[in-house]
């Protein structure tokens, strides 16, 4: 549980600080990696998750690359200009799309535990896309694709990785004072 708390405490410190150099007001550049940090966070606090940590670092990994790559390109073609005229690069919301792809991680490994996890890391990226709309970073449509983009790369990662890697065993080998004991399972 100590652990828990200071993993939360310094992930949530480092992010801060880097938010507060850009922007005063900014918590949902804090607020867009919360997700992706509770997963890593309850995982060296010793949760179960529902994947070995390799599996879990990996498949998170590509998740974000490919929902991070994914709003980076369409960034860059569609030129979207933002609610407040500051650029063009309002199209998708790239805070949506990785609150809502770390959400969705967030999901797969710890959603088995309970639904409010679940309901706790959409909560957070739900708010995340919100406050981009009300600080007029965005249109609403921009952080409804971001949230697209961001659950589709994340169960799109997460559906490769289980048929790569497939989580059930076929057997396991037990040993007892009565002897070994070898189970299969179909």
């Amino acid at each position: 549980m100590h652990k828990t708390l200071i993993a939360l405490c310094l992930i949530t410190a480092t992010l801060n600080a880097s938010a507060q150099q850009r922007h005063s007001d900014a918590a949902d550049d804090v607020l867009q990696y919360v997700p992706y940090a509770s997963v890593f966070a309850l995982k060296a606090a010793g949760v179960e998750s529902s994947h070995q940590w390799t599996q879990l670092a990996a498949t998170a990994a590509a998740s974000w690359v490919a929902s991070a790559g994914t709003a980076y390109v369409l960034k860059h073609t569609v030129h979207e200009w933002r609610p407040d005229s500051t650029d063009r690069r309002s199209f998708p919301s790239g805070h949506a799309t990785m609150a809502f792809a770390g959400a969705t991680a967030l999901r797969h490994e710890y959603g088995h535990l309970s639904p409010w996890i679940t309901v706790g890391g959409y909560t957070v990226a739900t708010l995340t896309a919100i406050d981009r709309v009300r600080r007029d970073r965005h249109h609403w449509y921009d952080v409804c694709a971001g949230a697209a983009i961001g659950v589709a790369a994340t169960e799109l990662t997460y559906y490769v990785s289980d048929l790569l890697f497939p989580q059930k065993q076929q057997y396991t080998l037990g040993i007892s004072p009565s002897g070994l004991a070898l189970v299969v399972r179909w």
